[in-house]
């Protein structure tokens, strides 16, 4: 992508110029004064006397003035100067002076070789600094950045016209959001038409969503339509560690936007210069909060009927300013959530058109067995099945790499070189079954479609998936009690089996205790509290962290709701195994001896018991 070029800076040289110009001031003017030799005026009389005690030993006669020396241990070069008025009528000088033994001549030589004064006051300078100048640019640049000198210049990455390389074609998944966004490229292009009947435009869109759902890519696709410049930067660029300097970059940016309107001008991460102000400061006038406060002036600023369109993108809306969301500012809020089923599909197409695909590649099948995945985690899907391919040697993408890559994505690569002890295997085993046969065996469960013993890099020594075969966006009561009994049904089936419990079962249990949890807390599903609410969830969009507010003795309560909940769930599930006693050890051994079965031959085998 091309890159509109900066305004050009001053040469480096320009700034050596400057300071060989002071330096060459200074060897006319001050350095000689500095560095000649002291002289001490004498009356006549005392250099007589100093020649008669032999005490001169070099002088100099000129026309008006004598300079002579005399030995004097305490000083650098072992000499004193002086300096005497010269008497033209005293012709027995010179007589005198040969009588002492002092050497005279016209000049006393008392400076330093030529070239080694030239080189000490000259070369040597120069060099030095250029070296340290030099040496202080790379330390300023290594602990500060490369833009360290760029004092009050956004750094924002200007991408003209529609080279951004991207349209509403690249993004798949995200109807509600393209459709919310046509409307502003559709006023990029007939502003006129929205003034005609006395709309406006929103100044600002903000695109809200969990990572890699395509926020970014969203706001490349609408300067792509749009065919305007656009600007991207990111929100971390404008925190600075000199108060002052991220305001002065927001200043800049809008400036550069001015220029160049229409345009649009997209910040991500916005979440990290737009946070709430809490005044828990020193003086509630910190770098971060100055920089928010430039940006809500220029929001207010700058007019929209120019065509400047500002987008953001965050993934912790709860945390932003409410002035920053306020009308007039960012009027519009664009959710950009997980792709359902269709948009699963849709998005898997998209990145299947970069890759050969076989002709038996299911991308429906795909699409429900990778429920809850996000665009990013898709097209990493599709990657892993092309690069399983070329492991193959073969030439195009199959079906089973596409479902390789899934287990690959979700529970990590297979260890092949991780070896389980025989018991350790059936252990393994009889877990794997248990969750598969409580899931098969109840109604309100998902299909199972793979069991494995296979040992993954996620931790994981094997496993049971599940696969809806449609979206399911609700689930009631009776179905998160199953999928607690699913959960308990592993180590259930250890119990039963070895008479003996493993540490196998610890993510069931934290999955287990967190549905249960969640039953009491957030959906109001216990008799004893109904529908009220004692868990508030923060950071939706990044995992969730969950805040129990309640008195000790409601969590208490909760406490033991949620250990009678699993327990009952553990207890369905061990009437489940205990009445189909004989398909767990024909299941858990043909799983033993095969390590991986597929959805259909564990039915196969689950009918086949029942009709013999």
């Amino acid at each position: 992508m091309k890159q509109e070029s900066k305004t050009p800076k001053k040469p480096l040289i320009f700034y050596y110029l400057i300071a060989m110009l002071v330096l060459l001031l200074l060897n006319a003017l001050v350095f000689p004064s500095l560095l000649s030799p002291r002289v001490k005026e004498v009356s006549y009389d005392q250099f007589l006397s100093l020649v008669e005690q032999k005490e001169v030993k070099q002088v100099a006669i000129e026309d008006d003035v004598i300079l002579f020396t005399i030995k004097d241990e305490a000083s650098k070069d072992g000499y004193a100067y002086y300096q005497t008025g010269r008497i033209q009528q005293d012709s027995d000088l010179v007589n005198r002076l040969k009588e002492s033994g002092a050497e005279f001549s016209a000049v006393i030589p008392t400076q330093d070789s030529p070239l080694l004064n030239f080189l000490m006051t000259w070369v040597f300078p120069i060099i030095l600094f250029v070296a340290s100048g030099q040496l202080m640019g790379r330390m300023l640049t290594k602990h500060m950045g490369s833009n360290a000198m760029s004092f009050g210049k956004s750094n924002a990455k200007i991408y003209v016209e529609s080279q951004t390389g991207k349209s509403f074609a690249d993004v798949a998944g995200q109807d509600e959001a393209k459709d919310a966004l046509r409307e502003i490229v559709d006023f990029l292009h007939n502003p006129e038409k929205y003034r005609a009947i006395g709309a406006s435009m929103p100044k600002g869109a903000l695109l809200v969503g969990p990572p890699g759902t395509g926020k970014t890519l969203l706001a490349k696709a609408v300067a792509g339509e749009a065919d305007v410049p656009f600007f991207s930067i990111s929100g971390s660029e404008f925190v600075e560690m000199f108060v002052g300097m991220g305001a002065s970059k927001v200043r800049d940016l809008f400036r550069q936007a001015n220029e160049k309107a229409p345009c649009i001008v997209f910040i991500d991460e916005i979440d990290t210069i737009g946070k709430k102000r809490d005044g828990q400061g020193m003086s509630g006038n910190d770098e971060r909060e100055q920089t928010l406060n430039q940006l809500l002036t220029e929001m207010d600023g700058f007019d929209g009927s120019k065509g400047v369109v500002i987008l953001a993108a965050t993934n912790r809306p709860d945390v932003l300013d409410p002035a920053l969301l306020r009308p007039g500012r960012f009027d519009r809020r664009v959710p950009v959530e997980l792709p359902d089923l269709a948009g699963r599909e849709a998005i898997l197409r998209v990145h299947a058109k970069k890759v050969k695909m076989g002709d038996d590649v299911d991308f429906g099948a795909i699409a429900r067995a990778a429920a809850g995945a996000s665009g990013a985690e898709l097209a990493n899907m599709v990657n892993e099945a092309a690069l399983r391919a070329v492991k193959m040697n073969r030439a195009y993408v199959m079906q089973e790499d596409m479902e390789e890559s899934i287990e690959t994505v979700i529970a990590g690569y297979q260890k092949k070189n991780k070896i389980l002890s025989n018991k350790e295997k059936l252990t393994v085993s009889y877990h794997e079954v248990g969750h598969a046969l409580v899931a098969a065996l109840q109604t309100h469960s998902a299909p199972v479609t793979k069991i494995t013993i296979v040992p993954r890099t996620s931790g994981a020594l094997g496993y049971t998936m599940q696969v809806d075969e449609g979206e399911r966006n609700l689930m009631s009561k009776e179905e998160l009690e199953n999928k607690i009994a699913t959960l308990t049904g592993g180590r259930c089936a250890e119990k039963l089996i070895f008479h003996s419990i493993s540490t196998g079962a610890s993510n069931d249990i934290e999955q287990a205790t967190k549905l249960a949890r969640a039953m009491v807390t957030k959906y109001g599903m216990s008799e004893e509290f109904g529908m009220v609410a004692f868990e508030t969830e923060t950071n939706a969009y990044l995992g969730g962290d969950s805040t129990l507010s309640c008195s000790p003795q409601t969590a208490k309560s909760i406490d033991d709701m949620v250990v009678a909940i699993v327990k009952n769930a553990y207890k369905n599930a061990e009437e489940l195994l205990s009445a189909n006693m004989d398909k767990l050890h024909k299941i858990a051994k043909y799983l033993y001896e095969q390590e991986t079965i597929t959805g259909e031959e564990f039915m196969k085998l689950l009918e086949e018991k029942e009709e013999s």
